[in-house]
């Protein structure tokens, strides 16, 4: 079997230092490339069950549309991704401010988060895998948040197509971490969404207000669009007459996953299972994370291009960011989000591939 291999080629120039493009290849098929500036997951080439090969994740063409303003292609978004409601949050008895970039919120870490850093970068290979691992310096106070955190998030393709995106995050003072990766997957190659298949193991969700902040605690999803329990068509469930759609303009909310059986608490286990039945690629993302966001790509208007001329269309893409849940550091019955010296902060999401298995 072919070795896994991993070499570095530079793509342009950001805030006057050179970035790089980390390519990622299992030799095997699957082809992963990954920036250094915002960590970002630019393309991830998967074959399909014939054979032919594209990229399953949407992109912009080159360094300067990734340092404009664009809504997170494939970027490692934090330090806290989703919402934080009105961009305050108290702990250990001090209230912190968040810049709001999002309504009168804070989003995905506040308008110069993560997405926006050049990360440095490493890499290794073994004989069954390739890696790139990624490390950021967010200094104390950056965009607000206390204490000095070191981040870390290695990407691992290895032989049989998986690639696996580890976070790890340390601090100096007691602070709030939350890290997704926010990639819009479209696993046709061309085209929109609203022909997949999407099924989320979760039972229930959590409802938004006018701003996409959660309006409660979490609801059951039986009964309602947001019932994902079986695999269901997008175009047909964003279609349906609800006011929870109407508010986001489709899906922009986040399911809280269930615990399987007999397994661990927090440990791995699927989250979702995205299908693209003409091309018959499958997607299933593993997580330890308690939460995965689905966006439909709602705000996306065909203003953003890809390498190859191709629009990024309302609806051409759907994002799954497997996250603790939005706004937790305001809302102590969730997950918790705190972060103290001493400790590290670790999640792990799996991209997997099951048709290639066929």
């Amino acid at each position: 079997m072919p070795r896994p291999t991993v070499h570095r080629t530079p793509f342009g120039s950001a805030h006057g230092t050179e970035t790089g493009l980390w390519t990622l290849d299992s030799g095997t098929g699957v082809r992963a490339e990954v920036l250094t500036y915002g960590a970002s997951l630019h393309r991830l080439t998967v074959p399909d069950t014939a054979g032919s090969a594209a990229s399953v994740v949407r992109s912009l063409a080159t360094i300067d549309d990734y340092t404009g303003k664009h809504p997170y292609f494939g970027a490692v978004v934090g330090r806290y991704a989703n919402r934080i409601a009105h961009g305050r949050f108290s702990l250990d008895g001090a209230t912190h401010h968040i810049p709001a970039n999002d309504r009168g919120h804070a989003l995905h870490g506040g308008p110069e988060g993560f997405h926006t850093k050049i990360w440095d970068a490493t890499s290794d290979t073994t004989d069954s895998t390739a890696s790139v691992r990624l490390t950021l310096h967010s200094p104390d106070g950056d965009m607000g948040f206390p204490g000095a955190l070191d981040v870390s998030v290695t990407y691992t393709l290895d032989t049989a197509g998986t690639l696996a995106v580890d976070y790890a995050s340390v601090t100096d003072r007691a602070t709030v971490v939350n890290l997704t990766n926010h990639a819009y997957f479209e696993l046709a190659g061309h085209g929109d969404v609203l022909g997949h298949l999407l099924e989320v193991d979760a039972d229930t969700y959590l409802p938004v207000d006018g701003d996409g902040i959660p309006a409660g605690p979490p609801v059951a999803v039986r009964g309602t669009a947001f019932d994902l329990t079986a695999a269901r068509v997008l175009g047909e469930r964003t279609a349906l007459e609800d006011e929870q759609l109407r508010l986001a303009g489709g899906f922009d909310h986040c399911w809280v996953l269930r615990e399987p059986a007999g397994a661990p608490a927090g440990g791995l286990r699927r989250a979702a299972r995205l299908t693209a039945p003409a091309e018959g690629r499958v997607l299933d993302v593993w997580t330890t994370e308690p939460g995965i966001q689905v966006y439909t790509a709602n705000q996306l208007d065909g203003s953003f291009t890809d390498g190859d001329g191709r629009s990024h269309d309302r609806h051409g893409a759907v994002c799954l960011e497997t996250q603790h849940l939005p706004d937790s550091p305001n809302r102590p019955g969730q997950p918790s989000t705190v972060l103290r010296p001493g400790e590290t902060a670790r999640s792990r999401t799996e991209l997997r591939f099951p048709h290639l298995e066929r």
